[in-house]
């Protein structure tokens, strides 16, 4: 037991490697399949690498745990082995630190976003190296004093400030999780922030006992090799209790691997509980829609916006209509419930608004930057000006068009249609659907298909940017 504990290879460590493994598995599982399966674009900007970061950090933590407390039973000692590197620099600024600082990040985020009802003023990129900095200091003041020895053990005159700072964070984690307490999230946001802070304060428990029994009986093996399995469970327990996605992806965490969980919602509108926008009674489904009509008023129609917004895709300018369409849904939420109306807003700024976003519109500068700096997400009139500006737009490029593409000529058949079927319903209470005589798309030789190129759209790209 002896030679094992000093050179690694116990059967206990094989056993906490099997559980770091299973950890690190369930972690890559939970962070690739819903892409996987669910067919989800990958998102852009922090919502995307806040979360890489902090499975990458996942990673370093685990791996620093086992190369530096003697997991692994090695014959020689090489350079890459180094205590400095792996339980200095992985463990400290890689690791813990950089998992840490991911999480008071995104909940820094909530915090404006959700008490300040404002998006934070300090960019994700700038905010996190800012708080990570304490950790780089005391990784090169360690490095520089050089206080371990051969089994990566500090005296206790190091102990107290790093299991400190450690601390530090974990209390500013649950100070962040607190003043956002009174939140009524949709999407299990606190209950995921107060299962991390929990494991959290148990894990630098069990780190501080682990690093006190190797300290102080350092000659007792089966201390040595009982608190280093302690340290790599409890890290990855850690691991697994701080990586949701219910933080940046609301979307992604509803569409549960477990089949009983499963919600099969494909915009934020149907998440949030959201109806349909749009007039779709009978005696408006079958009317009779005329060019002359005011664009605006015509996009009220549900079945002509759904037929307008297939021909603004075909001509690769659809992004205008499916903004129209998503500030519809937000003007459905009642302006007492902020905290729906903020969920949806911020959705609408990533996907539209924000620079590089996915459907990016194309807005003017001083729009923009009206809606990135508003006080309030939760405003009525927060989108107004942008959607008129798109409504222009629309009016002057692609409502043109659409009169004369065949997407028009289609809605204008299946409204006559339909038309023809009621008024047969009500006059005889037959239903004489199908009809023999009707041509469907599928079987008119002339019309297989309706490409961009004959669908009677222009180049819009050019125009509209």
């Amino acid at each position: 037991m002896a030679t094992c504990a000093s050179k690694g290879g116990c059967p206990s460590d094989y056993v906490a490697l099997s559980i770091a493994l299973v950890s690190i598995i369930l972690l890559l599982m939970r962070a690739a399949l819903p892409y996987m399966i669910h067919k989800i674009p990958r998102p852009k900007g922090s919502s995307f690498w806040l979360v890489a970061v902090q499975v990458i950090a996942s990673l370093n933590l685990v791996l620093s745990i086992v190369m530096a407390l003697n997991f692994l039973k090695f014959r020689n000692r090489h350079w890459w082995r180094s205590c400095y590197l792996w339980a200095v620099w992985i463990e400290g600024p890689l690791g813990f630190g950089l998992l840490l600082s991911c999480r008071i990040t995104q909940i820094f985020q909530l915090y404006y976003i959700f008490v300040k009802r404002r998006l934070p003023p300090i960019r994700s990129y700038i905010f996190l190296p800012l708080i990570l900095l304490p950790w780089i200091a005391a990784a090169t003041l360690i490095h520089i004093r050089k206080p371990l020895n051969y089994r990566c053990h500090m005296g206790t005159p190091w102990i107290i400030p790093v299991m400190g700072l450690h601390a530090v964070y974990v209390v500013a984690l649950i100070t962040f999780t607190w003043a956002v307490h009174h939140v009524e999230f949709r999407f299990h946001e606190l209950k995921d922030l107060w299962r991390g802070s929990l494991v959290s304060v148990a894990s630098i428990g069990i780190w501080v006992a682990a690093y006190v029994m190797n300290e102080v009986r350092e000659d007792i093996s089966w201390i040595e090799i009982a608190s280093r399995f302690l340290l790599l469970v409890m890290t990855s327990a850690l691991v697994l209790a701080f990586f949701s996605f219910s933080i940046s992806q609301p979307l992604v965490s509803l569409m549960s691997l477990r089949k009983k969980d499963h919600k099969d919602y494909k915009t934020m509108s149907q998440a949030l509980g959201i109806p349909d926008s749009g007039i779709l009674l009978q005696r408006e489904s079958t009317s009779i829609l005329h060019p002359n009509e005011p664009l605006d008023k015509l996009l009220l129609n549900r079945r002509f916006r759904q037929s307008f917004m297939e021909f603004a895709d075909s001509c690769l300018a659809g992004e205008s209509v499916h903004f129209y369409d998503e500030v519809q849904h937000f003007d459905k939420i009642p302006i007492q419930d902020s905290v729906r109306r903020i969920y949806m807003a911020r959705h609408i700024i990533e996907k539209y608004i924000a620079a590089g976003a996915p459907m990016e519109v194309n807005i003017s500068h001083r729009i923009r930057q009206e809606i990135l700096s508003t006080n309030d997400l939760s405003h009525t009139d927060l989108f107004k000006n942008a959607l008129g500006e798109l409504m222009q737009l629309m009016k002057l490029n692609l409502a043109k068009d659409y009169w004369s593409s065949m997407y028009f000529m289609k809605l204008k058949e299946d409204i006559r249609m339909r038309a023809v079927d009621q008024e047969l319903e009500h006059v005889g209470g037959w239903n004489f659907s199908p009809r023999l005589s009707s041509v469907h798309c599928s079987d008119d030789p002339f019309q297989h298909e309706h490409s961009p190129k004959n669908s009677g759209c222009h180049n819009h790209d050019s125009e509209m940017r």
